[in-house]
């Protein structure tokens, strides 16, 4: 197979399927590793494609497509991990701290296992991470479940959120576009932005690949967090115009 050829299918399949593995692209067109990185690097650079850990991202994806939390926990896990440790450092103890949904608030409570603290969480992935762990204290809200994201939502969790009050709220999103903040749905959205109105201080965790992206529905303002915690690897132009709007800490 040509080489245009080779970038023509790669476009065509990860535009297809949104997200896609350099093993799946191995496989279907029966080419060696290295040349499926080389080939999604080139892709990358024309504009063609989003490179991520272990494959590569449809450009678009975001924006008509709402991951499962499968498919989100495939990517960036190094970059996720490293920014998880860094959040972890941020933690008191004695602290109440609000995680939101995530893979890379799940990450940051692996390593709050046995600490010290009161979480308050919605959700569920979550608080199975940090149950039984002695003496984390660690309170599931409720509500309706969205399954695609193990999240409660809701009037009920919304009216539990509004009661609390948190030294530290940290969340994730689906995308940042300037100043704002997006996910893909809307009630999963207030039920972040609640917590994080009722918090001391407010820190959006996310991989490099979320700048410059944007979702269904807009549910937070950037100048209102106290830092933004990412990866290093965030293009050196996209970090000074977003560290116009707050703090960008990488690691």
């Amino acid at each position: 197979m040509l080489k245009k050829e080779r970038l023509v299918r790669i476009t065509q399949m990860v535009n297809q399927k949104g997200i896609i593995s350099i093993n799946e692209i191995m496989e279907q067109l029966e080419i060696s590793d290295m040349t499926a990185r080389r080939d999604l690097d080139e892709l990358e650079k024309s504009g063609k494609l989003l490179r991520v850990h272990g494959g590569a991202q449809s450009l678009s994806f975001s924006m008509d497509h709402e991951r499962s939390h499968l498919e989100k926990s495939s990517v960036q896990i190094e970059e996720k991990t490293r920014i998880a440790h860094k959040a972890a450092s941020l933690i008191q103890e004695g602290e109440t701290i609000f995680l939101g949904p995530g893979t890379t608030i799940q990450l940051l409570a692996e390593q709050l296992c046995g600490r010290n603290i009161r979480v308050v969480t919605n959700s569920l992935a979550v608080f199975n991470i940090l149950s039984g762990h002695t003496p984390t204290d660690v309170m599931l809200t409720g509500g309706e479940y969205r399954s695609n994201t193990n999240t409660f939502v809701g009037p009920i969790t919304n009216m539990v959120l509004s009661k609390l009050r948190y030294t530290k709220a940290f969340i994730g999103c689906n995308g940042i576009f300037n100043s704002g903040i997006t996910t893909y749905s809307l009630e999963e959205g207030e039920s972040q932005g609640i917590p994080l109105d009722n918090a001391k201080n407010r820190y959006l965790l996310v991989d490099s690949t979320k700048f410059n992206r944007s979702d269904f529905y807009i549910f937070y303002d950037l100048f209102n967090f106290d830092a933004v915690i990412t990866d290093n690897e965030i293009d050196p132009d996209v970090l000074k115009h977003y560290k116009e709007y707050t703090t960008i800490v990488t690691v």
